[in-house]
């Protein structure tokens, strides 16, 4: 939305403001008649500044400089009628009409200029969105994938959660999701840097690990520059999953950087793919041993792998209860990743009566249907099976 497309004039092409308006020409003429009607014992020529502030509630400086200078002729007619502008009471009316028209317009013009600013603001946060998150294909190879951004910090709609997906050579898709430390605009630089790095060694590294320390890397060697250490002194790092799916046969690795862990719904079970060895979160840098053991799970045609940020399972309702993604997960018919990602962002603005206090990122990756479906299951890429935890 551009600043002048927010501007006050222009809310008169709707009816309300339309409407409004009427209003206030009918107060000066209204009041102008009722003033003139009355004779000089009663003065209702002061209520006339009620037309232009009515009409800065809704409309621009210009108008309502317009509507101002309207009342003020009005006063001059009814001063007319009552004894002539000479007198000390009507000079005394028309001086106090006009400083009062004046402050109206000033505070109208305040508001559309802030209102202009956070225009840019939301503009420059829209273009963020696209550069930073740009939006996953609604294909990618053998996977349908559906995605939903929430950000909690009401004029921006980008923050800490971040999510991508890329193609590698092998074949197969690559997906990120992660959640910066904090929200708002103030994590963009951090959660910049892992999708660039992501996107940049999605094409380049053979294996998940691989993948994985090359993001690593680009983390500690620019988290300094881009954190806001100025006003969050504390410990900056990222949680992450990220995915190899394989196009050919179900398989698929994980490894798992401190996040939630995702959803595999496969037949209305839901199944909590939980990590054998879950990696340290991205950015801790000289404080940690990366992890270079992946762990893997079955993605069988039909079923779906939700993903999602801990501002998803964190979300609480007015009386304190946490969102129950697992049951309500298993609840809601999954026909498409569109239908159950509409499901859960429905249920869960109804859960936090739309009051979300952090970031909240959904990304839902279906393969298409295939003859043959396996139970699933979740083990150590270099060891034996490992049940998951059903929910």
């Amino acid at each position: 939305m551009s600043a002048r497309g927010i501007s006050g004039d222009r809310l008169l092409e709707q009816r309300a403001g339309r409407g409004l308006l009427v209003i206030a020409l009918a107060l000066i003429v209204a009041i102008t008649v009722a003033d003139i009607g009355m004779g000089t014992s009663v003065h209702l020529g002061p209520l006339l500044v009620i037309a232009p502030t009515l009409t800065a509630s809704f409309a621009g400086p210009r108008l309502t400089a317009l509507v101002g200078a309207l009342a003020q002729a009005a006063l001059v007619v009814i001063s007319i009628f009552h004894g002539g502008l000479a007198t000390t009471n009507h000079v005394a009316q028309l001086i106090a009409l006009a400083v009062l028209s004046a402050l109206v317009v000033f505070i109208s013009y305040v508001r559309e200029r802030r209102a202009r600013e956070l225009s840019r603001v939301r503009s420059v946060a829209e273009t963020a969105q696209r550069v930073l998150l740009r939006p996953p294909p609604r294909r990618v190879g053998p996977l349908r994938v559906a995605w939903l951004y929430l950000a909690a910090e009401d004029e921006t709609q980008i923050g800490g959660d971040l999510l991508a997906v890329a193609r590698a050579d092998q074949p197969c898709t690559r997906v990120l999701i992660g959640d910066v430390r904090g929200h708002g605009l103030a994590s963009i630089g951090e959660a910049s840097v892992v999708m660039g790095a992501f996107r940049e060694g999605a094409h380049r590294y053979a294996s998940l690990p691989e993948l994985v320390t090359a993001v690593e890397e680009s983390v500690c060697r620019n988290l300094e520059e881009v954190a806001d250490t100025t006003h969050d002194a504390g410990e900056h790092f990222i949680t992450a999953i990220l995915l190899d799916i394989h196009d050919q046969g179900p398989q698929a690795e994980m490894l798992n950087c401190g996040h939630p862990p995702p959803l595999l719904v496969r037949g209305g079970q839901v199944t909590v793919l939980n990590s054998r060895r879950p990696a340290p979160p991205l950015g801790l840098c000289s404080l940690c041993v990366r992890n270079d053991r992946t762990d893997t799970f079955t993605l069988e045609g039909g079923d779906m792998l939700l993903l999602y940020t801990d501002g998803v399972i964190e979300a609480r309702s007015p009386t304190g209860a946490f969102y129950p993604l697992v049951e309500r997960v298993a609840s809601f018919p999954a026909s498409s990743p569109d239908a159950l990602l509409h499901h859960i962002h429905r249920d869960l603005l109804a859960h936090t009566s739309e009051q979300l206090t952090d970031d909240a990122a959904f990304l839902i990756i279906e393969r298409t249907a295939s003859r043959h479906l396996h139970r699933p299951h979740l083990m150590s890429h270099a060891g034996g099976s490992h049940p998951s935890t059903t929910g």
